[in-house]
C-alpha cells in the first residue's frame, strides 16, 4: 500500500467528528497546491480549457523532453515542500487534500523520470486522437474564442513535431508501445490529411454554427482563417505523423510485450499498478484474485446457462452468442436507440437509490468514425467546465456483428448512470473541494464506481432478461479477466495468443471485442486492473456498512457518502465510509 495515503487514511475516521480548523500548516499546503494548479495550468493549456481556465486557450503547450525534464524538476521541488509541512498539524480534511495531492505530485514526477512521456499511445488512444476532442473541449462564445481557437490549429505542427521527436527518442532507448498492438491504428491519422473538402473536417465543424452576435463580415474571416489553418497546418501535420507512424515507429517498435520487458520494466509497471489501482500491490497477488473471481463468476454464468436450459456446454453457448443475429442490432440507429431506452429507464430509477443528483444532463451518441474501428464498446466523455454541452454516453456502432444487444444494460450502467456520468457530473458540482481534487479522476474509483454500478443495476431493475442478466455476469467476467490477463502479460510472461485464448474461453464477448481489449491491456499497463478492484472495494464497504449498522443501514446514504468525496484513492475512500459509518453510530 502506498504508505502516504496510508498513514492518512487510518486519520480519516475523525473527519466526520473532529471540528473545523486551519492553522499554519493548512495554509502553508493550501499555499502550495494552489501555485501549482496555476502553474499545473499554465503548462497543460487543454486541461485549463476543460476546467474552465481560458487564459491558455490559444496554445496547445510543450512536450518536448527539454519541457519533461523542467517539469519533474518542479513536481520534485513541490514533493521537497511538501516533505516541509507537519503533515501531523494538518486538520483532517486537509490531511486528505495532501495525500491525494501528494500521490498526483510523486505520480507525475516518476512517469517522467522512467521515461512515461515517451509514449502518449497506445491502442485505445493517443496525442492525435485526443485532439480530436478540441472542437468539443474548446468555447464559442464570440470571436475572440474563434481566434484562439484557429491559433490552436495553427500550433498543430509543432505540437506534433514535439510528439515526433518523443516518439524517436523512445524508439531510441526501446521505450515503446508494442508493436503488435499499433497495427491499423494508423488510420486514425490518415482520417484527417484528406482536405478535398475542408468544410467536412471535424475541426471545421465548430465554424459551422457561429453565434448570432458575430457579424457578416467577421463570420467570413473567421471561417477563411479556420479553412486556411486547417487545410495548410493541420491536414500537412496529421500527414507528416502518418508517414512516421506508419513507416518508421510502427515497424521499429518493440517486439515483446510486457511492461517489465521496458527499462527499468520492473519499476514502471509496480508504478502503474500505485497509480492506476491506489495501492502498491503484489502482482501475482492480483493475478490470485483474478482466478478466484473468474472461477466464482463461470459457475454463476452456468447457472443462467442452466436456467435458459441450452442444449451445450459452456463454450458452445458463447459461440451461440457470438453467432446468432437475433442479438446484435441490425443498424447504428437500432443500436443507439435501444442505449438511449435503456439509459432513460435508469434515469427513472435513481431517486429511489441517490439522495443527491447531478443538474447537468447527459446525452447519448456514437463513437466518431475516425476512431471506432480500434475503440471501446463504449465511453463516457464529460463535459468541460463552463460548456453548454451534456455529458456524452458514447455507443460504438462499429462493427455491429461485434455488438451484442444483451450486454447493452451492463454498458449503459458504466457509462451513464448510474456510473461515470453521475460520479463525474456530482464531483464537478462539488464547488469546496480544491480544483486538483474537483478535476482529477481516479481510476479505481471512478472505474470501481461504474462497474459497482453495474452490478446495482439487478436492484434497479434494468436487466428483464436471463440473456440480459448473463450479459451483466460476462461484463464482470470480462473486467475478472482483466486481472489475469494484464498481470499474465506484464508479469508473468503471457503470450498474446495465450490473452487472447483465456478471454475467450472466459467472456462471451465477440473475437473484435477480444482482440481489441487484449491489445489495450499489453499498451497500458496497470489501467485494467482499477476495475474490479475498485468493485471490490465498494462491495466490501457496503457489506461493512450493513453488518455495522443493520437495520439503520441507509442505501441512499450510503451511495451519497461513497460519491460525496468525489474521486479519491481506495485507502481514503475506505476511512472515509468508515467514518460515516461511525457518525452514523453515533447519531441514530
Amino acid at each position: 500500500m502506498n504508505t502516504p495515503l496510508r498513514a492518512v487514511a487510518l486519520l480519516l475516521g475523525a473527519l466526520f467528528l473532529a471540528p473545523a480548523f486551519a492553522d499554519g500548516a493548512d495554509a502553508a499546503l493550501r499555499a502550495l497546491y494552489e501555485r501549482e494548479w496555476t502553474w499545473r495550468l499554465a503548462q497543460f493549456p487543454l486541461l485549463a480549457t476543460s476546467t474552465g481556465e481560458h487564459r491558455h486557450d490559444d496554445r496547445l503547450g510543450m512536450v518536448d523532453e527539454a519541457a519533461q525534464r523542467a517539469r519533474r524538476a518542479y513536481w520534485e521541488g513541490v514533493l521537497r515542500e511538501l516533505d516541509a509541512i507537519d503533515a501531523s498539524a494538518l486538520s483532517p480534511a486537509a490531511k486528505v487534500d495532501y495525500a491525494i495531492f501528494r500521490a498526483q505530485v510523486e505520480s507525475s514526477a516518476e512517469n517522467i523520470r522512467l521515461g512515461g512521456h515517451r509514449m502518449p499511445l497506445n491502442s485505445d488512444s493517443a496525442f492525435w486522437s485526443d485532439l480530436a476532442f478540441l472542437p468539443r473541449l474548446h468555447p464559442f462564445r464570440d470571436a475572440g474564442d474563434f481566434e484562439r481557437y484557429i491559433a490552436r490549429l495553427r500550433a498543430v505542427p509543432a505540437y506534433f513535431e514535439q510528439q515526433i521527436d518523443l516518439l524517436r527518442e523512445g524508439l531510441r532507448r526501446s521505450q515503446t508501445v508494442p508493436r503488435v498492438t499499433l497495427e491499423g491504428r494508423e488510420a486514425s491519422i490518415a482520417a484527417q490529411v484528406k482536405v478535398d473538402d475542408v468544410e467536412a473536417s471535424p475541426f471545421y465543424a465548430p465554424l459551422r454554427r457561429l453565434p448570432a452576435s458575430i457579424g457578416a463580415e467577421d463570420a467570413a474571416r473567421l471561417r477563411a482563417d479556420a479553412a486556411t489553418a486547417i487545410r495548410n497546418s493541420v491536414a500537412p501535420a496529421y500527414a507528416k505523423l502518418l508517414v512516421f507512424v506508419r513507416d518508421t515507429y510502427i515497424p521499429g517498435a518493440r517486439t515483446t510485450l510486457a511492461a517489465t520487458a521496458l527499462p527499468a520494466g520492473k519499476a514502471y509497471y509496480r508504478r502503474q499498478i500505485i497509480d492506476f489501482v491506489t495501492e502498491d500491490l503484489d502482482p501475482r497477488e492480483i493475478h490470485a484474485t483474478g482466478l478466484a473471481e473468474v472461477a466464482r463468476l463461470r459457475a454463476a454464468m452456468q447457472a443462467i446457462i442452466d436456467e435458459i436450459g441450452f442444449e451445450g456446454d459452456y463454450a458452445a453457448f458463447l459461440q451461440h452468442l457470438r453467432t446468432d443475429p437475433r442479438y446484435y442490432a441490425k443498424s447504428p440507429d437500432e443500436l443507439l436507440a435501444q442505449a438511449a431506452w435503456i439509459a432513460k429507464r435508469a434515469d427513472g430509477a435513481l431517486p429511489r437509490f441517490f439522495g443527491r443528483l447531478p443538474r447537468r444532463p447527459y446525452g447519448v451518441q456514437a463513437v466518431p468514425e475516425a476512431i471506432a474501428p480500434y475503440y471501446t464498446a463504449g465511453r463516457y466523455v464529460p463535459a468541460s467546465e463552463g460548456s453548454t454541452e451534456p455529458g456524452w454516453y458514447w455507443v460504438n456502432t462499429y462493427g455491429l456483428p461485434g455488438r451484442p444487444l444483451y450486454t447493452l444494460p451492463a454498458l449503459t450502467l458504466h457509462e451513464a448512470v448510474p456510473g461515470h456520468h453521475l460520479q463525474i457530473a456530482l464531483a464537478a458540482e462539488s464547488g469546496e473541494q480544491p480544483p486538483f481534487r474537483r478535476y482529477s479522476y481516479i481510476s479505481a474509483y471512478g472505474e470501481g464506481w461504474a462497474l459497482y454500478a453495474e452490478e446495482l443495476g439487478h436492484e434497479m431493475g434494468i436487466y428483464r432478461t436471463a440473456h440480459e442478466r448473463f450479459g451483466q455476469l460476462t461484463y464482470a467476467m470480462w473486467r475478472a479477466n482483466r486481472l489475469v490477463v494484464d498481470t499474465g502479460v506484464h508479469a508473468l510472461g503471457w503470450s498474446r495468443e495465450r490473452a487472447i485464448a483465456y478471454m475467450t474461453e472466459n467472456t462471451a464477448l465477440s473475437e473484435h471485442e477480444i482482440r481489441t481489449e487484449v491489445d489495450r491491456y499489453i499498451s497500458w499497463p496497470g489501467q485494467a486492473l482499477s476495475y474490479y478492484l475498485g468493485m471490490l472495494r465498494i462491495q466490501a464497504l457496503r457489506a461493512e456498512a450493513e453488518r455495522e449498522l443493520g437495520p439503520r443501514f441507509d442505501l441512499r446514504a450510503f451511495h451519497d457518502a461513497v460519491l460525496e468525496t468525489g474521486s479519491v484513492p481506495l485507502p481514503v475512500l475506505s476511512d472515509h465510509v468508515r467514518g460515516w459509518i461511525a457518525a452514523r453510530k453515533a447519531t441514530d
